[in-house]
């Protein structure tokens, strides 16, 4: 849409709001395995940062690093405290601030313990429990082929065994299995050992304001929830795409790509938020039972209705990038996608026949994670002997990355003696309205998990029913020789997926755009 005009929402004339304050989480050791990784270092310290800036840790809250690097207590501290003051000098990290609070983050880590030990290990597991009383919740920040040993290693040492009402937890990062059978067969093997209720399967795309506002926004607006089916809904677009790719990861994103990556997990818990029917409150299990509601409705995906593409070579935002075949790691030959489109059919009573698409990528033109729901439109008629051509499209969208909002397009009258009509956005930005803080979205999921809240964490069969929808997609694509379509980088992704839509009469939203 090119607006010619913007009712806009801010809020910079009022007092913004901040968030209200929360009552500390109960005492508890948190033990994270792969204590030197990437996602400790850059994902898990920032929360814990913020979380004890603002004052939800208890004053018993301890951390033990535990992973196979020879070092010590004050050791791992100096290394995560120098990544921590990288995040000063570079204002697009995930987590930026100007600078560290030396209160904030010495009252941390002096609460930090390092342990050298190897999880394949069960003496070395049997001197972590004598480190562990009480409350304990544990980390899997490791490789995924590593969850259900360490599950198994932390049961055979009795480390999470529940006892004296102390509490025993497990966190697993995604991805949560590799198709819809190493789910199950992950999920069979982590519950032997552990009640549903310990395991926490962890999303950060939850942990999103923007993405918890969808909730709020659909439930909490008489506005909206009227309009929120087949009758009034001609499609929906649910966009996941960055211009950085692989950097680095070669090693790790060569046997998952861009499906397993971001599909089973974080686009469908975005599809969830916005398509799953309202549930009578927000309890863990009234939300969880409504997302397998939706997930059961959804029909398999056929594999005209998914496309796989590759970047090459080419310019992103002004820099040279490599295909992604020459990228460290990567195979020649590679076949692994690094941009999936899909199409989405939802056999309920409120969606059936309005298509659902979905599309994530890596080094595109545009970096953007959103929602736009596409909106009927209005009867022409009216304006048949006006100087309107055609009505401005409706559409509502749920901005979460890097733009925080809701953005309204409608159409307005032009001024002027006629009757013509333009398009206009109603806009709502976050940084208008509230008081925000740096947020790497673990803070929210690491307090409830503290407090026991599961709402925004995965039960198995939610995990389950995503992969059926995907699986024979991935085994239509293993037995494709032919490899997936190549898009330059720095392009919008392959022809196949606006060809996709083009077939329904839609297209893509743009990826620039504000």
């Amino acid at each position: 849409m090119d607006p010619v005009g913007e009712v806009s929402s801010s809020a910079k004339s009022k007092e913004k709001l901040a968030a209200p304050a929360s009552a500390k989480a109960p005492p508890c050791t948190l033990v994270i395995f792969g204590a030197h990784g990437d996602l400790t270092k850059r994902l898990l310290m920032p929360a814990l940062y913020n979380l004890t800036g603002a004052g939800q840790l208890n004053d018993d809250f301890k951390v033990i690093g535990v992973d196979r690097v020879e070092g010590s207590d004050q050791s791992w501290r100096d290394e995560l405290g120098k990544t921590m003051q990288e995040f000063t000098t570079d204002p697009n990290a995930e987590f930026y601030t100007p600078e560290i609070n030396k209160d904030w983050w010495g009252g941390l880590t002096s609460r930090f313990e390092y342990m050298q030990a190897d999880f394949t290990n069960l003496d070395q597991l049997g001197q972590l429990k004598q480190k562990v009383t009480g409350n304990a919740v544990f980390y899997l920040a490791v490789a995924g082929r590593f969850f259900g040993t360490i599950v198994e290693n932390l049961g055979h040492v009795g480390l999470i065994t529940q006892a004296d009402n102390a509490f025993r937890r497990v966190v697993i990062e995604k991805p949560f299995g590799s198709d819809l059978e190493s789910a199950k067969e992950l999920n069979a093997r982590i519950l032997k050992v552990l009640d549903e209720g310990q395991v926490y399967r962890i999303d950060h795309f939850l942990g999103k304001e923007t993405v918890q506002n969808i909730l709020a926004m659909r439930f909490g607006n008489g506005v909206f929830e009227p309009l929120w089916r087949r009758e009034y809904v001609d499609s929906v677009q649910i966009t996941a795409c960055e211009t950085v790719g692989v950097e680095g990861r070669g090693a790790f994103y060569e046997p998952t790509g861009a499906l397993r990556d971001m599909i089973p997990n974080h686009l469908f818990q975005l599809l969830a938020m916005v398509a799953m029917e309202p549930p009578n409150s927000f309890s863990a299990e009234t939300v969880r039972n409504a997302k397998e509601q939706l997930f059961e409705a959804i029909r398999t995906i056929t594999p005209e209705n998914a496309i796989r593409g590759q970047y090459t070579a080419g310019k992103v935002q002004g820099r040279d990038v490599l295909a992604y075949r020459d990228s460290p790691g990567v195979a020649k030959d590679s076949n692994t996608e690094t941009y999936v489109a899909l199409k989405l059919d939802i056999d309920n009573w409120r969606w059936s026949g309005v298509p659902f698409y979905m599309r994530t990528g890596k080094s595109l033109t545009g970096r953007l994670t959103e929602v736009v729901v596409h909106f009927k439109q209005a009867p022409f008629a009216i304006f048949q002997d006006t100087p309107v051509d055609k009505l401005s499209p409706n559409n509502l969208t749920l901005n979460i990355q890097p733009t925080q909002g809701v953005t309204l397009g409608i159409s307005a009258k032009i001024p002027g003696p006629k009757m013509d009509l333009g398009g206009v956005e109603m806009r709502f930005r976050y940084e208008d309205a509230f008081k925000l803080t740096p947020n790497v979205g673990y803070e929210t999921l690491l307090y409830d998990c503290l407090t026991g809240d599961e709402t925004l964490f995965q039960r198995a069969d939610n995990i389950e029913a995503a992969w059926r929808v995907v699986d024979p997609a991935l085994k239509a694509w293993a037995a494709d020789a032919s490899g997936p379509e190549l898009y330059e980088a720095g392009t919008s992704g392959p022809k196949g997926a606006d060809d996709l839509l083009a077939r329904d009469g839609h297209a893509w939203m743009p990826l620039n755009r504000d």
